[in-house]
């Protein structure tokens, strides 16, 4: 596995970026301390999920922040990303690293505890657990699972835990004590007026809150 930060993990694709160029957010966001980027990019086909999974690719080695893709294990074979994110519904995660071999940053999407308890985490590198707060930004999130659901989860397993689903930085001090390794967020960045700021402001809450 390579090795990889998750205290600051932004999934964004060009919809989330406010009619902004998808390179000009991403890179004021990793110039402000974003540790990890997944591009989700649902409304492309697959030959343009690639195409711009090769630009952000481009933009983020230089900076040594890993790209992780969500979904589509074509994808991720295609641009040699650094890893994959897999939900629910999507390839087990032993398909998936059976593809992508050992050195892949392999996450999966843990809602509760129901669904870690029916979940392989074999092979996998960190688990997503959310919506701990109601978030706009996915449609079949689920139900909120607050903090008290996320260290549920985070005491389950040894991996690391990164929470997602409504955080932004004046929240983040709800998360103290949660088990949790980082966040993940979308909007709280990519939707800001200034998402160098905003990152920075979520790296400062992170230090004192988790």
């Amino acid at each position: 596995m390579k090795l990889f930060d998750p205290r600051l993990y932004l999934v964004i694709g060009l919809a989330d970026c406010g009619g902004r160029p998808l390179g000009t957010v991403l890179s004021a966001a990793v110039e402000g301390g974003v540790t990890l980027v997944q591009l989700r990019e649902k409304g492309l086909d697959e030959e343009a999920f690639i195409q711009r999974a090769r630009e952000v690719k481009a933009l983020l080695r230089p900076r040594g922040v890993p790209l992780i893709i969500n979904d589509s294990l074509k994808v991720a074979l295609a641009v040699d990303a650094d890893g994959l994110h897999v939900g629910q519904s999507d390839l087990s995660p032993a398909q998936v690293r059976a593809h992508m071999g050992p050195e892949a940053i392999l996450g999966v999407s843990i809602g509760n505890l129901e669904e870690l308890a029916r979940t392989d985490l074999t092979g996998v590198d960190y688990v997503g657990c959310g919506p701990v707060y109601g978030t706009t930004t996915k449609d079949d999130a689920g139900s909120a699972i607050g903090s008290m659901g996320l260290a549920s989860v985070a005491g389950k397993v040894s991996l690391p835990v990164v929470g997602i689903g409504g955080i932004t930085a004046d929240r983040l001090a709800q998360l103290h004590g949660c088990g949790a390794s980082g966040v993940a967020v979308v909007s709280a960045i990519a939707g800001a007026h200034d998402p160098k700021q905003a990152a920075q402001d979520l790296r400062k809450a992170i230090a004192l809150s988790l």
